[in-house]
């Protein structure tokens, strides 16, 4: 219980101890590093501020507390990456051709796709209208029942297949 409170403590100053790190860090007119916990002053050029409050920053891009008018105006096009003016036309049109490209290939796979489908309607409709005509023609037909044995087919057991049958060519053959 004794090492519980002393977690607790030490803990609770590891804590106060970072938070009293300066915050700020820059380099002033004397060329010295200066190290607060307050924003530089004014007079304090942006190219010589090195640290500002808040975590490392690793990418994130922050700002002064009151960055001076004209230097606000200067980093922002520098910081972005981009050059100042229109962005250029040739970027939106290759853009638009692989978008149309990929809807042109999308368009073609559902063509395709349903071509698939048109082709096994046509062999399931075929296939139908086979096994009707051999229901209807009257012959006696034999199938293999679960045992693997051949049995003939009753009168019953054709009227039920030749109704399957023309279900299929009801929905398949049009």
């Amino acid at each position: 219980m004794k090492f519980a409170h002393v977690f607790v403590f030490g803990s609770a100053c590891l804590l106060a101890a970072t938070t009293a790190v300066a915050q700020w860090q820059w380099i002033d007119q004397n060329n010295k590093k200066v190290f607060s916990d307050t924003a530089p002053p004014p007079e304090i050029p942006e190219k010589n501020i090195l640290r500002r409050p808040g975590p490392p920053a690793s990418g994130r891009v922050t700002f002064s507390a009151a960055p001076a008018p004209d230097a606000t105006a200067a980093a922002v096009p520098a910081a972005a990456g981009a050059p100042a003016g229109p962005k250029p036309a040739g970027v939106d049109k290759e853009l638009e051709e692989k978008a149309r490209k990929a809807e042109e290939a999308e368009k073609a796979k559902q063509a395709a796709e349903a071509q698939k489908v048109a082709q096994a309607k046509a062999e399931n409709c075929q296939r139908a209208r086979q096994g009707k005509a051999t229901m209807d023609s009257g012959i006696r037909v034999a199938r293999l029942n679960a045992q693997g044995e051949r049995e003939i087919m009753d009168d019953k057991a054709r009227a039920t297949e030749t109704q399957r049958l023309q279900a299929v060519i009801d929905s398949d053959c049009k």
